[in-house]
């Protein structure tokens, strides 16, 4: 069975950190770059991230660079998301999401987990 499994969420103060991780199962993950994407209340979901499964490349969209950082454990069955200078714009829903081989946006996503929410206060 497919598994993407996002955990590590929770509510900050603006200037905290958070850690989220993706724990993936069930396929052939070293075929497969990890994404995150988020959704704030009332806006479309957005890239957030990538890592890229044939070098460890890593992507990070304008609004997150500096702050935060995209690795994979020695086994690449888990993505971690470390998020810092969080700010109250951070505030979504994260979704970690698995494409064969290339990063994308999320219409080239293969396979998806379930959120986990993250809330930043001022």
């Amino acid at each position: 069975e497919v598994q993407l499994q996002a955990s590590g969420g929770g509510s900050v103060q603006a200037g905290g950190s958070l850690r989220l991780s993706c724990a993936a199962s069930g396929f052939t993950v070293d075929d497969y770059s990890i994404s995150w994407f988020r959704q704030a209340p009332g806006k479309e979901r957005e890239a957030v991230s990538c890592i890229m499964s044939s070098d460890g490349t890593t992507y990070y969209a304008d609004s997150v660079k500096g702050r935060f950082a995209i690795s994979s454990d020695n086994a690449k069955t888990t993505v971690h998301l470390q998020m810092n200078s969080l700010k109250p714009e951070d505030t979504a829903v994260y979704y970690c999401a698995a494409a064969l081989y290339d990063c994308g946006g999320e219409d080239f996503m293969d396979y998806w987990g379930k959120g986990t929410q993250v809330t930043v206060s001022s």
